[in-house]
């Protein structure tokens, strides 16, 4: 079910327990997700000695997919934070402007 947004009444719920048909779902361009998850990974950047950090609050396939294109480090780690590389914390505020700025 790739390019699906599973709606779900919590979180914790999984896809087989919200009860949502795939009637229900809606398809959408994963690179555009990803584009404005970096985007809104630049909020939560935070700059320290050893390089940018960010908190990895979002959906699980669309971080895998953000470190698959090298901008940020393994998110699966048990840290609440994920590296970020100089390219995608470039990258990060430049979308951040494009899409949010005043």
């Amino acid at each position: 079910m790739t390019n699906i947004i599973r709606w779900r009444i919590s979180r914790r719920l999984s896809w087989a327990d919200s009860r949502v048909t795939e009637e229900d779902a809606v398809a959408y361009n994963e690179d555009k997700v990803d584009e404005m998850t970096l985007a809104l990974l630049y909020l939560v950047m935070t700059r320290e000695k050893t390089g940018t950090r960010a908190w990895k609050g979002f959906d699980w396939e669309t971080m895998d997919r953000l470190h698959g294109k090298g901008y940020i480090g393994d998110p699966k780690s048990k840290t609440k934070s994920v590296v970020g590389s100089e390219e995608g914390a470039r990258l990060a505020e430049e979308l951040f402007k494009k899409h949010f700025a005043v």
